[in-house]
């Protein structure tokens, strides 16, 4: 992982004009109705136009806003919840970032890169649960080549249990080279995932000490813009919210997802907005932390903002909030999560000596696919965009005019029928049935019927359109 210049790149985040939006106060009925109406016409927002729904203070705008979110997300999205679980692989780390419990300097904390058979049991435990979709996590570290995460990514791939087999793996790991990341690609990964933490460069200074790799803004900045010039063209960026000002943030990775937009032809493929948790040796400041009413109104802004990128929300908030937040536009969670170091092999509550952060949602994933039915969502396991090649700008060509739900939908009632027979507990799969047969009689593609009875009784898997 061998620095290469930064030189020729364009910091493209105006903190000056980001810092006047973000301050802005006077909530403007006028500009924040045209902006929904633009969003809802499925047009990504300008800076200004987001920074007008973050304007809003009263009741009656705010709940506009959240109901424009709510329907601009089942236009798009429809009901689907896609699945996925992290996978740790190794804490060792150079870096020394504050608020995380695996930084250099935290001693007490347990250090691990899992072996190749460690590995293997690990994805074998997911597998037993029902996962097909994982998003592997690695430290920053000499240890944690391009190389060693290419040969991990096909090791992942390799295990096979049962009727189980992980057909999409998604990487969370430092910004590579333009050589680092062919070499991963060429593995067979899906989204390449680097959180800036921070767009404020005096709190990513205060947050990432010098003389470390993560110090570095510019580089950070541009590694997904060195992934996509590479090849890379499936790639996720985030922000940690509670380091800076939420309204600050939301507008940088608004910024950040237009310029990928504009050098790429597509924007990121998903977007991240962890809140701050408590960690080995750290513990937030109350007065940076964001509010629940106001982790709420980020979604709902940044699904209106970028209307085709998927929105992550993770186990690190508590299951009553993620509850209330799917709504507003989330497509994808993480479910049955273990952050530990080979958590997903043992028993018992969480190690904090073992995690790199406290999780909110300890919930099985069993649990939370029978919430997800029981409160009229499909969750999905579907991988195939990805496997036929429908990644990227081709993407966005099915995407923007409403095709991908004819492969969308039915795809993920193919995924959530495998589970259904081969994971469920029987009273998910009761309810889980009586889901696929309700959203079968709207399916018009004759095709669907004759996969899911292939899938039920044929006992045929990996089925798609």
């Amino acid at each position: 992982m061998i620095k290469k210049p930064t030189s020729g790149y364009p910091d493209f985040i105006d903190a000056e004009l980001l810092g006047r939006l973000a301050g802005e106060t006077r909530e403007d009925p006028v500009r924040i109705r045209e902006a929904l109406a633009r969003s809802l016409a499925k047009e990504p927002l300008t800076l200004e136009e987001t920074a007008a729904l973050l304007a809003a203070g009263s009741g009656d705008l705010e709940e506009e806003i959240f109901a424009a979110a709510r329907r601009l997300k089942r236009e798009v999205y429809g009901n689907r919840i896609v699945i996925f679980a992290p996978l740790y692989i190794g804490n060792l780390c150079v870096n020394d970032c504050v608020y995380c419990a695996f930084r250099r300097s935290q001693e007490d904390t347990f250090r691990q890169t899992l072996s190749e058979e460690e590995i293997r049991r690990q994805v074998e435990a997911l597998e037993d649960a029902g996962h097909k979709r994982l998003i592997l996590v690695f430290g920053e570290h000499p240890e944690y080549s391009p190389e060693f995460i290419a040969r991990t990514v096909r090791n992942v791939y390799s295990v096979k249990k049962g009727w189980g087999a992980i057909r999409r793996v998604n990487i969370n790991a430092a910004p590579l080279d333009h050589d680092g990341f062919r070499t991963v690609k060429e593995a067979g990964i899906g989204t390449y995932q680097i959180f800036q933490e921070t767009y404020h460069r005096p709190a990513y200074r205060k947050a990432h000490p010098e003389r470390t790799r993560k110090a570095d803004y510019l580089w950070r900045l541009h590694g997904l813009t060195r992934a996509g010039e590479a090849g890379c063209d499936d790639v996720g960026i985030g922000a940690l919210f509670g380091l800076y000002d939420w309204k600050f943030e939301v507008l940088g990775l608004v910024a950040h997802a237009r310029f990928l937009a504009d050098r790429f032809g597509c924007g990121p493929h998903t977007i991240s907005f962890p809140r701050l948790r408590p960690a080995q040796g750290f513990t937030p400041d109350p007065d940076c932390l964001v509010s629940d009413r106001e982790f709420k109104k980020l979604v709902a802004v940044l699904r209106l903002a970028v209307p085709y990128t998927g929105l992550i929300l993770t186990a690190r908030e508590p299951a009553g909030i993620r509850r209330e937040v799917m709504e507003f536009g989330v497509s994808q969670i993480d479910a049955g999560t273990r952050i530990e170091l080979a958590g997903y092999t043992r028993k018992g509550p969480q190690d904090l000596k073992r995690e790199q952060f406290e999780i909110g949602d300890c919930r099985s994933l069993d649990e939370i696919v029978r919430e997800l039915l029981e409160t009229g969502y499909i969750p999905s396991f579907c991988t195939a965009c990805y496997r036929r090649g429908r990644t990227g700008v081709q993407f966005m060509e099915y995407a923007v005019p409403g095709f991908i739900r004819d492969f969308c939908t039915p795809n993920a009632l193919l995924t959530l029928a495998e589970y259904l027979e081969d994971y469920a507990s029987e009273e998910t799969r009761r309810a889980g049935w009586r889901a696929v047969e309700r959203e079968a009689v709207s399916l018009e593609d004759t095709r669907f019927n004759e996969r899911l009875t292939r899938v039920r009784s044929g006992g045929e898997r990996d089925l798609h359109v």
